[in-house]
């Protein structure tokens, strides 16, 4: 009974298959368009930030630095850091340091929102494509042991043609998930590593940065930025 009914669903062919690998190309092309977009929209220059951070912590001037970020903290991980340390200098060293990486942890799934789901799409949708050549190898199985096969035999050979196209879109919809899934990875990484850079030096000065440390009462709430 098990084995009839899953003929049955072999014998429908690789049709809803091939519009299965269609919706996840969509999802993948909609995911890609969504990062690029979140990192162009929170992206700053950190070369200039960190020589101009730099310049402003060796005058000892807390006030300058905190002008660097004070107005992308709310949306950039980089500048939200940095803000973080530096409204927490006045708890030393230690609160410093803490109050960076609570940040750094709070905004990082910004970071990697949606890239599992870009993984899955291109791990998975060769395999998806592979399923439905074999169902519709099936179905070109068991209509070659039927009537069809002795009236049209070029017809049975065209649903294995058809059949093998689902392997190559599954293909075409993993390879630019995979690419931009490294891509976007890279990206992270790099913004990651940035971060420390910063708050490396941030806490560097810390020290001797704290005994004169400024309140910021321009400082607002940090909060990681909504992905689109």
């Amino acid at each position: 009974m098990l084995t009839s009914l899953f003929l049955r669903i072999a014998y429908a062919g690789a049709d809803w298959v091939l519009w299965l690998l269609v919706a996840l190309s969509v999802i993948s092309i909609a995911l890609m368009v969504e990062r690029w977009l979140y990192f162009a929209r929170t992206r700053i220059d950190t070369d200039s930030l960190t020589t101009n951070l730099e310049e402003q912590l060796r005058a000892r001037n807390v006030a300058g630095a905190w002008q660097l970020v004070r107005d992308t903290h709310a949306y950039c991980i980089e500048s939200a850091v940095v803000a973080a340390g530096l409204i927490a200098l006045r708890g030393g060293a230690q609160a410093c340091g803490e109050a960076m990486h609570g940040t750094k942890a709070r905004m990082r799934p910004a970071l990697d929102a949606n890239l599992s789901i870009l993984a899955t799409i291109g791990s998975n949708a060769p395999f998806v494509g592979l399923l439905g050549t074999v169902l519709g190898i099936i179905n070109a199985a068991h209509e070659l042991t039927g009537n069809a096969a002795q009236q049209n035999p070029s017809a049975v050979m065209s649903g294995v043609f058809e059949a093998l196209v689902a392997t190559a879109v599954g293909l075409f919809v993993a390879i630019p998930a995979v690419v931009a899934y490294n891509l976007f990875q890279r990206r992270v990484r790099k913004r990651l590593a940035s971060v420390d850079s910063l708050a490396h030096l941030v806490l560097s000065a810390a020290a001797w940065v704290e005994p004169a440390a400024p309140n910021l009462p321009n400082a607002r709430p940090l909060h990681p930025p909504r992905a689109a």
